[in-house]
């Protein structure tokens, strides 16, 4: 191997060194200084004899009283100089021993020497400067004899080797080669050379000769080939004898150095050492005493926690057995970690806690179901009264199990409470069918066994009572929920706060570590000085790293330690007497206290194990969401006895009273839950409006056939209005859309009117446009109690309104009370009292309209609309009365003025028959229609007149020209003119009648 390294002389003594200390050698004429150091070749030298060079004289490196020989050596030199550590090999062998950091060590410049630059060897460089150019320059032209000789004799000798090892075959070349391969060995000797049929022929030993002749020229040409390089390495080999003999020099220089520094390191070590180091061993001693008395102590407490915890277990201190626990396995991973008798304990105690778990998850189930079970009317609450004295109260039971179950991450306790709850809400429906069918004599619960059954053979007044007292009690069992609900609630919150806490105290701690960091760097120092002195080991690197580390293990166990200002012993044993003291029972309040501390020492110390701040706020929207669904499952439960009932369409059969009773109930507990609970059920609601769509249904049939009853059988004259119907309308006038509460039946001696006073107005009416103003007052009081039905209650109305209007139309206009009723003929009193009843009905439609519209959502109102529509067709078919009534008289004046002649005596009897059959008309319509519009009626008369006069004058051939004719004429109008204006409410009527002579052309 060739080798790198070049040997560094070691310092050596200064002759007046008296002090010790080694300064380099000054002389640079002495002999030593100038021998060049020559680099150590890689060949292994002889190890020395040990004849005049004994190393073994020295001090020892390694022991102070064991003798050390070179023999004591477990490696070669070779070996002693290449460290593998490193990744080039370095100067000398010290690295070996002294470690990584000796040769790549900054020395410090020397206080002795002076700083030699570049310029003190300026004036040498200048006088052999020249020189230098011609010897540089010569040996580039003329190189050294010597040289190209042995540079010609190397080349010869190497072609001439390279040509006989050509010679040896390739396969005595390879790595891999070996005898005991058969092809290998097939192919060194050639057995087809040999006789194969055996004996040994003359032939035979001619080629076995040959063959060893031939492998022995080879040897030959090996053995010639490696001396020669043995000989070139010559030179190198004496060298590294040369070179050890020097070294061996040297190291017994420094072993006489080191002698000396290991004796006073000895007497320094006897003189100031000593007796300190005793001291810090025996201090080091007391601090384990101390600890292995505390660690007893540990001990001792940890060997009572199974008994403590099954005291607390016989008493249901769930949290306190939890906390024991958690707090004893911490104990052991981190102080008792290791301690053969308690190698056991810890699976124990996860059996133990896995126990604790069942028995709270049943506890908490045994609670839920009997606070559910229990009666509703004696206490609707969590109970807080306790009968024994020393019992804990119901609330601080529930309070327990449901810190337990969350410090154990048992989240899906709800769930537990959610099945109890609908196995509650089933028994309470049941409960109270069965109470009521017990004072009920006409079911026998022996024969009628299904619930559903038994509600239906209920009359309504029984079954609704039954409904009320269901409502009643889902009320109180809602309160009872929610006070459960409001208890787990606020432990949750407690602890959820508590985390909160928790955190910005280890935010703060961690801030205050942070500074105290600072200042304990600036003690390790300090304390890696006292460990190098107190250790006992070889290196300063391994005490510093010792230091460091148990500097690091110090500020992890403060930072456990720090939120409980006291030792694991400590804890321990005051959870221990804690839960002992729970165990034996004390009295209410102290018991309240301890409960509530440790409660909050188990905030403290079990944070890591209590669910994350998400985890709780997931349970506080379980917990609202487990109040909702408490409100869903009672809404179901009287879904279930509604639709029990209705299941043979006994609510369909309910009078509107029944039903709004009805309504009014269930809106009543809709609306005392929603309150309760914060949540707007639909089940209920929707099953109510289920039913109310079929009674709306059944309703409005009624109404609708009774109002086609009375209409079939109207005659349609003016009918007397009773005191009751005016009081109705009067009530409306005042803003009350409702129907009047019943009167007791009594003397009453208001006697009924012609007319119906509305807002001042008189109204002839007939006895159907009575009934049909209260019925529109019964789905207007529907609307009231039920505002669910408001539109599904428009819209029959509204279909109502277009019934009458239809069928008022086919009776008076199109004359079916002919054939109906049996009148002979539809009269012009007929047709202006149909028209007055149009115009009352249309009166009220506004009202009607804006009632609905404080009963509807405004994305409803768009079926107001039907009120538009129907307005309007009343209002085409007042017109068309209107018309009707003209068309009588048109037909009448034409019939009569076609026979007119201008002729004596003066006034014709055409025109005494106009004027009577005028005086008729006004006589049938004056009392039934208002004055304006017997005014307008009366104009489109008389331009109907004028108009036929006109057409028979101008056919007869009179003109406005003064003559004889013309004064007839005059007369007669002047005739009708008068008789016209004669009539009440004609009087000012302007007839206009010059109109009725052409203009001359």
């Amino acid at each position: 191997m060739a080798s790198s390294h070049s040997s560094s002389p070691v310092p050596r003594p200064s002759g007046g060194g008296r002090d010790g200390i080694y300064h380099k050698e000054r002389d640079p004429s002495s002999p030593r200084c100038r021998r060049p150091v020559r680099s150590l070749p890689d060949v292994c030298p002889k190890e020395p004899t040990g004849e005049g060079r004994g190393l073994c004289d020295g001090p020892s490196v390694v022991a102070e009283h064991d003798r050390w020989t070179v023999y004591s050596s477990k490696v070669n030199l070779p070996a002693a100089l290449n460290d593998p550590r490193l990744a080039k090999r370095e100067s000398d062998f010290f690295t070996k021993t002294w470690g990584l950091d000796f040769a790549e060590t900054e020395v410090m410049p020397s206080f002795y020497l002076p700083n030699i630059t570049r310029e003190h060897f300026g004036p040498y460089l200048q006088e052999t400067a020249q020189r230098e150019k011609i010897h540089e320059r010569c040996k580039t032209i003329c190189p050294n004899k010597d040289d190209v000789d042995a540079v010609s004799s190397i080349t010869t000798n190497h072609d001439k080797s390279r040509a006989e090892l050509e010679q040896v075959p390739k396969i005595f070349m390879k790595p891999d080669f070996a005898l005991d391969d058969p092809a290998t060995f097939n192919t060194v000797l050639p057995w087809s050379h040999f006789n194969s049929a055996g004996g040994k022929s003359s032939r035979d030993v001619a080629s076995s000769k040959l063959l060893q002749e031939k492998l022995s020229h080879y040897l030959d040409v090996v053995e010639v080939s490696i001396a020669r390089q043995i000989s070139l390495r010559s030179e190198a080999f004496f060298h590294a004898m040369s070179s050890q003999h020097e070294l061996q020099d040297q190291l017994q220089e420094t072993q006489r150095a080191v002698a000396v520094l290991r004796g006073r390191t000895a007497a320094m070590d006897r003189v100031m050492c000593q007796g300190p180091l005793r001291a810090l061993r025996t201090a080091l001693a007391r601090n384990n005493c101390v600890k292995l008395h505390n660690k007893l102590k540990l001990m001792a407490a940890v060997h009572q926690t199974q008994p403590t915890v099954q005291l607390l277990l016989s008493t249901s201190e769930f949290v306190g057995a939890l906390e024991l626990i958690a707090t004893t396995k911490e104990v052991l991973q981190q102080e008792l970690q290791g301690i053969h008798s308690f190698r056991h304990l810890g699976s124990q105690l996860c059996e133990l806690e896995k126990l604790i778990d069942k028995m709270m998850v049943e506890d908490f189930s045994m609670y839920a179901r009997s606070d559910l079970n229990r009666s509703l009317r004696e206490e609707p609450q969590v109970l807080e009264k306790v009968h024994k004295p020393n019992a804990v109260s119901q609330k601080e039971r529930l309070e327990s199990l449901v810190f337990g179950l969350l410090r154990q991450r048992k989240l899906d306790f709800l769930d537990i409470y959610s099945d109890e709850m609908i196995l509650a809400a089933k028994a309470i429906v049941t409960q109270c069918v069965a109470e009521s069918v017990l004072h009920i004599e006409e079911i026998d619960t022996e024969v009628v066994t299904k619930l559903a059954e038994q509600m239906r053979l209920m009359t309504f007044p029984q079954w609704f009572e039954v409904l009320k007292n269901v409502f009643e009690s889902f009320l109180l069992f809602l309160q009872r929920i929610k006070a459960t609900l409001s208890v787990i609630r606020n432990v949750v919150l407690e602890v959820l706060d508590s985390n909160q806490r928790n955190r910005l105290l280890e935010e703060a701690a961690s801030g205050a570590s942070g500074q105290e960091s600072s200042q304990g760097s600036s003690l390790l120092q300090g304390e890696a000085e006292l460990a190098y002195l107190t250790h006992e080991g070889l290196f300063i690197s391994d005490a510093l790293s010792e230091a460091q580390q148990q500097q690091q293990q110090q500020q992890q166990q403060q930072q456990q330690q720090a939120p409980a200002a006291q030792d694991q012993s400590s804890v321990v044993g005051s959870r221990i007497q804690q839960g002992r003291a729970e165990a034996a029972g004390s009295d209410s309040a102290s018991g309240a206290t301890e409960s509530f501390v440790s409660r909050e020492q188990s905030f403290i110390s079990g944070e890591n194990m209590m669910p994350t701040e998400l985890e709780m706020n997931r349970v506080i929207n379980n917990i609202q969401e487990l109040l909702y669904t408490a409100s869903d499952v009672s809404h179901d439960r009287c879904v279930k006895v509604l639709t029990a009932r209705a299941k043979d369409g006994s609510l369909e059969r309910l009078s509107s009273a029944e039903f709004v009773c009805l309504s009014q109930a269930v809106e009543g507990f809709v609306r005392d839950t929603e309150e309760l609970c914060g949540r707007r059920s639909v089940s209920l609601r929707g099953a109510l409006q289920s039913q109310a769509n079929r009674f709306v249904h059944r309703f409005h049939e009624e109404r609708k056939t009774k109002l086609s009853l009375l209409l079939d059988n109207e005659r349609w004259k003016q009918a007397e209005v009773p005191a009751e119907f005016q009081d109705l309308v009067n009530s409306i006038a005042d803003g009350r859309i409702t129907l009047p509460e019943r009167k007791t039946p009594g003397p009453d001696d208001r006697k009924p009117t012609e007319f119906l006073l509305v807002n001042g107005q008189k109204y002839a009416v007939v006895g159907t446009v009575l009934l049909l103003i209260r019925i529109f007052l019964e789905y207007c009081q529907c609307v009231n109690d039920i505002p669910s039905i408001a539109t599904d209650m428009l819209t029959r109305l509204s279909d109502l309104l277009k019934h009458f209007n239809s069928r008022s139309c086919q009776l008076v206009l199109g004359a079916g009370a002919l054939q109906v009723v049996g009148l002979k003929t539809i009269t012009t009193k007929n047709l202006a009292l149909a028209s007055r009843c149009l115009q009352l009905v249309v009166h009220y439609i506004p009202i009607i309209r804006a009632h609905f519209e404080t009963k509807l959502q405004p994305k409803q109102f768009s079926v107001l609309r039907h009120f538009d529509h129907i307005t309007k067709d009343y209002n085409d078919h007042i017109a068309e009365i209107s018309a009707k009534l003209v068309a009588i008289m048109d037909s009448l004046f034409e019939k009569v003025l076609s026979k007119y002649e201008v002729k004596a005596p003066m006034p014709s009897a055409c025109f005494r028959n106009v004027c009577k059959q005028m005086a008729k008309m006004h006589e049938a319509i004056n009392e039934l229609l208002p004055e304006e519009q017997t005014q307008m009626l009366f104009l489109r008369i008389n331009a109907s007149f004028k108009m036929h006069l006109k057409r028979q004058l101008a056919r007869l051939g009179v003109v406005n020209d003064g003559g004889p004719q013309h004064g007839l004429v005059v007369v007669d109008v002047a005739f009708y003119t008068e008789n016209v204006q004669v009539l009440r409410s004609l009087e000012r009527l302007d007839l206009n009648m010059v109109e009725i002579w052409e203009q001359k052309r």
